[in-house]
């Protein structure tokens, strides 16, 4: 076959695969939304239209940490110093809730200026990549990781110790981390524990796995919840939704409620809210 033969059967194959390739992303408008999702492999910001949220004068029982994080987070949304926070403590107690709430009340006061970006743990090691993404943005982002913890052998604790304070650039100044997590270290007590009976140098091992909590400036702790709180928890959401019973069944169904679960926290007083809606059938909105 012939150069001129040939010439236009190549151009058709690149055209067909032109059209099945598909298009390259287009940039990103970090304005569109107040949340995102911060996806690996590939690399990419998916905006969050409606955030999954509690209003923040729901959260009862945590008025201390509320008003501390709320504090923290109007600083850095006004371009004032700010810590990275880390909320520990008991399951169901408004941890992850809370960090969202604020994050909704400090952007309906300042609008445009604070973003609120999921990162998920096993994401750990690409922050970087993201905060080079972030870094150059006008807007102000807080990195939210839910649920965070390590456990034996797993180095994903030292990429984020290194983003947190370390390295020659450090963290971006329109950048702050907000985590999550049961364990005050981030890290199981028998692995702290077993690092400090095995290694040649206890203190010092045990150093190293600890220090990466000593990066968040705010420990903000969240405890087991007691009766009186939970019953101000159920109270506040029926009276929001207008979930209409006697306030006598409504405790007692509340109790009822928290004895089948085996606890009083948050969590749970929100479940048994669905739960007592349903019933009712009044819609939770």
């Amino acid at each position: 076959m012939s150069d001129a033969q040939l010439l236009p059967l190549l151009t058709r194959i690149a055209e067909a695969l032109e059209r099945l390739a598909p298009p390259p992303p287009g940039r990103l408008d970090l304005g569109a939304a107040d949340a995102f999702v911060w996806h690996a492999d590939p690399d990419r910001l998916e905006p969050v239209p409606i955030v999954n949220r509690v209003e923040i004068g729901l959260l009862r029982g945590v008025e201390r940490q509320r008003d501390i994080l709320l504090d923290n987070t109007t600083r850095f949304a006004t371009g004032l110093p700010a810590n990275n926070a880390l909320l520990w403590g008991s399951r169901g107690m408004g941890k992850s809730s809370l960090v969202k709430s604020v994050h909704a009340a400090v952007a309906q006061d300042h609008p445009g200026t604070l973003a609120l970006v999921e990162i998920h743990r096993e994401d750990i090691p690409t922050l970087p990549r993201l905060l080079a993404r972030l870094k150059d943005e006008p807007r102000r982002f807080i990195l939210f990781c839910d649920d965070l913890s390590f456990d034996h052998d797993d180095a994903h604790y030292k990429s984020l110790k290194a983003v947190l304070e370390g390295g020659i650039e450090g963290r971006p100044e329109n950048v702050v981390f907000y985590a999550t997590s049961n364990r005050r270290h981030l890290m199981p007590r028998d692995m702290i524990e077993n690092e400090r009976s095995t290694a040649i140098n206890p203190a010092e091992a045990v150093e190293e796995k600890v220090s990466l909590s000593d990066r968040f400036g705010l420990w903000l702790g969240f405890h087991n919840c007691d009766q009186p709180t939970y019953f101000s928890m159920i109270e506040g959401y029926a009276a929001r939704f207008g979930l209409d019973i006697p306030a006598e069944q409504l405790r007692a169904e509340a109790v009822e409620w928290s004895v089948t679960r085996g606890s009083r926290s948050g969590r749970v007083a929100w479940q048994f809210i669905q739960d007592l809606a349903g019933r009712l059938e009044k819609p939770l909105r």
